[in-house]
């Protein structure tokens, strides 16, 4: 249970904000994260890693020299926004490119990738590296979770990074690190996050959990708990048999614990660890025993192991400073300047006519009373998203619609029009909820503003056609499809009736009255569909039986949005 707090909202930053308080002299706050007090110099690769938060000491806890430049902070597991990815990127940069480093996760991927191609627009090389170390996740690499693997990966890009190396070469130790970086891990109890009265999953009495997530997912299976030498041979028989190809001898082996396991325990572990190591004829070089990265007050641990070369090994042993890793002679230093955030400026809304403005306004109510529903909804919406993903959807959503109610309220105070409003509403949506459910609707809300315009009245057909661009944007770069079961599933559905109504002749409510109809269907029968891809996946079986959250929470927006048209009779 996470007891200490002043209210879930502010959890994650009031955290940071201590954070940089204790280690000033290592990190200094900026918006969106942390990035390095001290300075580095012109020319380097700046080294930016990030996710959610509730992983402490990942991700702002391995700042400073000869580790990461910058961290990308998010809310409790959820991704930071591309707006923050990009906005700590910018600080970063040294004018030798970006290494953007991020577990696999789908909101993650979709937001950082956002990131990265404004920023190389902008003219910042910037290369992209997924770490993929979970072997219990998928059985392709490509499609595999990034876990504790993070530390090894990111210490062995970074000290590359720190000795000059240039962008390619850092960007290629970093992919040749997570080819050859494997975790397994196992869980016997669930974590609470702020706020919250229950744990996202249990383990019965007496078993573990195998092949956890860190973001509160249950395990792929459960059996009794081992003793710690079993355990030990689980954990490093897992990885054994999934050894990369051409693997030597020697290993970086991290034993982490997940929160809520006593570093005692992880001691106990280890030995057997070790010896488990030696007898496949493996040499763990510099190993560490800790918490890493972990999972709020999760109880239990994983086992990481990089199998390290010539050119790995020597990287894995350089010095580094850090909050939460420090090894060898001290890196000598500079202050850094100190950054002062400025005030975001005033929006330039483009020309509007006043039916457009007057459409504006309605746009802002609309979310206002999005923002309501989605408030009461939050607990339920979390509580679908549990049973198979991390329970945080609900929670997204809420943040995400009240950030877009506000920005939508003073773009039509400040007379935009419509399309103005929606896309303010949108950016303000993606960045405060993060994940991936904040990126989709952003980039749904964004491509319909775009499409709607600040020039005429929103027609049923108008509304139709700009329901379709959503459509494509959220499938182009979130990658979903019909059957993969995600909010596509409602969405599509609701796209195709508004298109045909609206086509036929009918108003904008009878048009949106049918959609919203097939919209809920679809999304009840979701409940019959498997994940084919996102966190749930690895869970696929657990899913089943129970809808999609995201399409849930899309068709009881759209119904929000009728009974707004049915009492005004639009």
């Amino acid at each position: 249970m996470t007891h200490i707090h002043n209210g879930a909202d502010g959890f994650a930053a009031t955290a940071l904000d201590g954070f940089c308080d204790v280690h000033a002299h290592l990190v200094q706050r900026i918006r969106g994260g942390v990035m390095r007090a001290t300075a580095t110099p012109p020319g380097k690769v700046a080294v930016v890693i990030g996710g959610g938060s509730g992983h402490y000491p990942a991700f702002a806890g391995y700042v400073g020299p000869g580790l990461a430049d910058a961290a990308v902070a998010g809310d409790i597991f959820a991704s930071p926004s591309a707006r923050a990815v990009y906005d700590v990127c910018k600080r970063a940069d040294r004018g030798g490119g970006v290494v953007l480093m991020f577990g696999n996760y789908a909101g993650d991927v979709l937001n950082f990738n956002i990131a990265a191609e404004r920023l190389r627009r902008e003219g910042i090389d910037t290369r992209i590296v997924a770490i993929t170390d979970d072997i219990a996740s998928a059985r392709e690499p490509a499609r595999r979770r990034g876990i504790a693997g993070d530390l090894p990966v990111l210490k062995l890009a970074a000290a590359a990074a720190e000795a000059g190396r240039p962008l390619d070469e850092v960007a290629r130790i970093a992919r040749h690190a997570n080819d050859r970086t494997r975790s397994f891990g196992v869980a016997f109890g669930g974590c609470t996050l702020p706020g919250a009265e229950a744990p996202l999953f249990s383990v019965p009495a007496g078993h573990m959990a195998l092949g956890l997530g860190i973001h509160g997912e249950p395990g792929i299976d459960e059996v009794a708990i081992l003793r710690a030498g079993d355990l030990a041979t689980l954990l490093v028989g897992r990885l054994l048999d999934d050894m990369p190809a051409g693997a030597g001898t020697p290993v970086a082996a991290v034993l982490n614990g997940l929160g809520g396991t006593k570093q005692e325990e992880l001691f106990v572990l280890w030995t057997s660890v070790a010896a488990g190591l030696r007898n496949a004829g493996l040499d763990a070089i510099r190993p560490e025993v800790g918490e890493f990265i972990t999972s709020l007050d999760m109880e239990g641990c994983s086992l990481s192991l990089t199998w390290l070369d010539d050119t790995l090994e020597p990287l894995w042993t350089a010095p580094c400073d850090s909050a939460a890793l420090t090894r060898g002679t001290i890196i000598p230093t500079t202050p850094a300047p100190k950054i002062e955030d400025t005030a975001d400026q005033a929006a330039a809304w483009a020309p509007s006519s006043a039916a457009s403005r007057a459409a504006g306004q309605a746009v802002a109510e609309a979310m206002s009373l999005l923002a309501a529903t989605l408030d009461g909804a939050e607990a339920e919406l979390g509580r679908i998203d549990a049973h198979a993903g991390d329970g945080d959807h609900g929670r997204g959503m809420a943040c995400g619609s009240a950030a877009g109610a506000r920005a939508a309220r003073d773009a039509a105070t400040e007379g935009a029009g419509a399309g103005d409003v929606l896309t303010a509403a949108a950016d303000a949506w993606a960045h405060r909820a993060g994940g991936t459910s904040g990126a989709l609707w952003g980039l749904g809300l964004q491509s319909a503003g775009r499409a709607i315009g600040n020039q005429d009245a929103p027609s049923a057909v108008g509304v139709a056609q700009a329901a379709r661009t959503a459509l494509d944007a959220v499938m182009r770069l979130g990658g979903a499809r019909p059957g993969d079961k995600t909010l596509v599933d409602a969405l599509l559905p609701f796209v195709e009736t508004l298109e045909r109504e609206s086509a036929s002749g009918a108003g904008l409510a009878r048009s949106w009255h049918a959609a919203v109809g097939a919209a809920t269907a679809a999304a009840e029968r979701t409940a019959d569909l498997l994940p084919r891809i996102g966190r749930a996946r690895p869970l696929a079986a657990r899913s089943k039986g129970h809808p999609d959250a995201g399409a849930v929470s899309l068709a009881l927006c759209a119904r929000t949005i009728l009974k707004m048209m049915e009492h005004e009779n639009v």
